[in-house]
């Protein structure tokens, strides 16, 4: 099914105030721009890594690398989003700013801004790749 934002509406549901860099649990998505297909297919009900969607998996297992405080749980990588489990252990979380937009608004680093909380609701997305 494809996405028809006439017939998909979405909410917001982060909860205003609160501080998504302090430890917990946390539900990602991850989509490419225009929810393009570029991590894969399914092929007779099974999901098919491409080298892009490898690369997400192989990037989601060395997170915690990068970010100590993070940790990282479920995770589901589909042909056109992404969606993961965080748990932030304690602060500072430590990101940087090859994770964050530059002035431009384009994205660092490993091109992909991960807003790391930016699920709009069950199926919405508007964490974003370039």
């Amino acid at each position: 099914m494809r996405y028809d934002p006439e017939k998909h509406h979405r909410r917001i549901i982060r909860q205003k105030g609160y501080d998504y860099s302090q430890p917990g649990m946390y539900f990602i998505t991850i989509v490419p721009q225009d929810r393009v297909c570029l991590l894969g297919e399914v092929v007779d009900g099974e999901m098919r890594l491409n080298e892009a969607g490898r690369m997400v998996e192989k990037l989601w297992a060395k997170l915690h690398h990068k970010f100590p405080n993070v940790q990282t749980d479920a995770f589901v990588i589909m042909p056109n989003h992404f969606h993961g489990i965080i748990v932030i252990t304690s602060n500072p979380v430590g990101a940087d700013p090859r994770v964050c937009p530059d002035e431009t608004g384009a994205h660092a680093g490993m091109g992909a801004h991960t807003g790391m909380g930016a699920h709009t609701g069950m199926g919405a997305h508007t964490t974003r790749l370039p």
